[in-house]
């Protein structure tokens, strides 16, 4: 395997942990990596989608404790059972709407305009989600994810759909989204790592089988150094960002986001990154 492939491939995956989580969209700043670096063929958008996973493993190892508790408890403990319905009810649109309009999204909204112009647009809703907050603290009336009704989690899976958008970012749809349908800053991003377990399990796994075609064993190389950079990256994003919206906001997300945007756009006006699904 060429050693500077498997560099790509580890740059590549602490982008992926990096910005998996963060409500900046992991998805725009692949593409732009990928571009730069000039990876960015068909087996390297599959590659994308799966080292998704590394990042998940992150997610399982940080929040262990619940999830194993919660897979104990399953079989005669209510709140568990209420927990995991919770989870599966906010995880359901994504997969109904994701194979019903995924090909229409990636041949159509995979383009500068719409990815700029999500990454702004997000970043004025964080603004506005977090005043909000700031304003009326009464409005965040579910403390703690175990408090959400299956109504709750609904609405969180439905917001979940818009980062089918590119630049809307997945993690940034539910925190911001859960925030804005009453959930606590902390609530909301405990939820959000939860429901990424099985929704980017669920993406790459079906990432992988649809375009098996492209793959070899030679390639495991590849995926493996992108994976294990992805999950040590991730997991040392989510512990610090858990220990930062301790004391911090999302506001300085919000404006990393537009001036990403307007970098988005540059990128594509001056003809360095070609922003194509």
């Amino acid at each position: 395997m060429d050693i500077v492939l498997l560099i790509k491939a580890a740059i590549m995956g602490l982008v992926e942990g990096l910005t998996e989580f963060l409500p900046i969209s992991s998805t725009g700043h692949l593409i732009l990596a990928g571009a730069l670096l000039g990876f960015d063929d068909d087996k390297a958008k599959v590659f994308d989608i799966a080292i998704q996973t590394g990042a998940i493993f992150a997610v399982i190892l940080v929040y262990w404790q619940k999830i194993r508790d919660t897979v104990v408890a399953l079989p005669t403990d209510k709140q568990a059972q209420r927990f995991a319905l919770n989870v599966v009810i906010a995880f359901l649109p994504a997969v109904i709407l994701g194979l019903l309009f995924g090909k229409v999204i990636k041949a159509h909204l995979f383009t500068p305009v719409v990815v700029a112009s999500t990454f702004i647009i997000g970043g004025f809703i964080i603004l506005w989600a977090e005043r909000r907050q700031e304003k009326n603290p009464a409005v965040a009336r579910i403390q703690d994810v175990d408090a959400m009704t299956p109504m709750d989690a609904l609405k969180v899976g439905l917001v979940q759909c818009f980062a089918m958008i590119p630049g809307t970012s997945r993690s940034g749809a539910t925190i911001i989204g859960g925030m804005l349908m009453g959930l606590s800053r902390k609530a909301a991003t405990d939820f959000s790592f939860y429901l990424a377990i099985p929704t980017l399990i669920g993406a790459g796994a079906y990432s992988l089988y649809k375009e098996r075609a492209l793959l070899s064993v030679a390639d495991l190389p590849l995926f493996g150094v992108g994976l294990v950079v992805s999950f040590l990256s991730a997991w040392l994003c989510i512990r610090w960002l858990l220990r930062f919206i301790s004391t911090h906001s999302f506001v300085g997300f919000a404006y990393y986001r537009i001036v990403f945007g307007l970098v988005v756009l540059a990128t594509a006006w001056s003809g360095l990154v070609t922003w194509a699904a």
